[in-house]
């Protein structure tokens, strides 16, 4: 390619069984992993499309396959399989759970782009297990508060068991900020069988909820921001440039898969 690749071999190898065969009618298909290189040029680079070096196929085939495959789920079960994988060996802590959101200026308009006191914007939120891999996550207009959003991103939580039953969607604790101190969230999450690990806000009128034993495992919350930091590193998510939402929600998924893969 005569630029260097930002998959090694091994992980390329774990990643091009799990893509779909694409069949054309008439110029052959741009080889896989030269496209999915040029998007992650871009994802990691933040540049523009029309920047995208020569020796990557055209930016115009890259959109197109990165368009086609999140709209194909591909990026999603990728993601979900290095899960799997992880889970299998043991190597996920469901015994707690961190959860957070980030904020990220839209430049267009388009779906999850809401207006707020900072402009406008999309908001990621994202949920990671005890060593910070993320387990779930989700895209949304900036509008809401964090904690109207929080149950829909647990909701995508889905690590597939092989050969054992319906996928693991819970985590034991749940470790947030005063954010999310709302009664009904904590009473909520403790029906689905999660506790809910949060300090009290200031000026709380309602009797406490939170026991005290359990705020050490609060001082851990470095680790989701951690994340946070981590995708913060692919530069093309940090503003959000793509008016389509499958677009950025692709960069979105390829960034969290390849976090997850480097854990294998």
């Amino acid at each position: 390619m005569g630029v260097k690749p930002f998959l090694t071999d091994e992980q390329w190898q774990r990643i091009e069984p799990l893509l779909p065969r694409l069949e054309s009618r008439g110029r052959p298909w741009r080889d896989d992993r030269q496209v999915f290189e040029g998007v992650l040029w871009v994802l990691k680079t933040g540049a523009r499309w029309r920047d995208l070096p020569e020796a990557y196929p055209s930016p115009s085939t890259c959109w197109r396959r990165l368009k086609l495959w999140e709209e194909h789920g591909v990026w999603l079960t990728l993601w979900r399989a290095f899960l799997a994988e992880l889970d299998a060996q043991g190597r996920l802590n469901w015994s707690e759970a961190f959860l957070d959101g980030s904020f990220v200026s839209a430049k267009k308009r388009g779906p999850c782009v809401g207006k707020t006191k900072r402009g406008k914007g999309t908001k990621w939120m994202v949920v990671v297990d005890g060593q910070g891999i993320p387990l779930g996550g989700t895209l949304a207009s900036a509008s809401p508060a964090e904690l109207n959003l929080a149950q829909a991103t647990l909701d995508t939580i889905s690590v597939p068991r092989h050969g054992r039953g319906r996928p693991r969607k819970r985590p034991t604790r749940l470790i947030v900020d005063k954010g999310y101190d709302a009664d009904w969230f904590r009473k909520s999450l403790k029906q689905r069988g999660i506790e809910v690990v949060c300090p009290h806000r200031r000026g709380r009128r309602s009797r406490p909820l939170q026991k005290e034993s359990e705020l050490w495992r609060y001082a851990r919350r470095w680790i989701v921001e951690r994340t946070i930091a981590w995708l913060g590193n692919f530069r093309r998510l940090v503003i959000r440039h793509e008016r389509l939402l499958a677009v950025y929600q692709g960069f979105f998924h390829i960034a969290c898969l390849l976090i997850t893969l480097r854990h294998l």
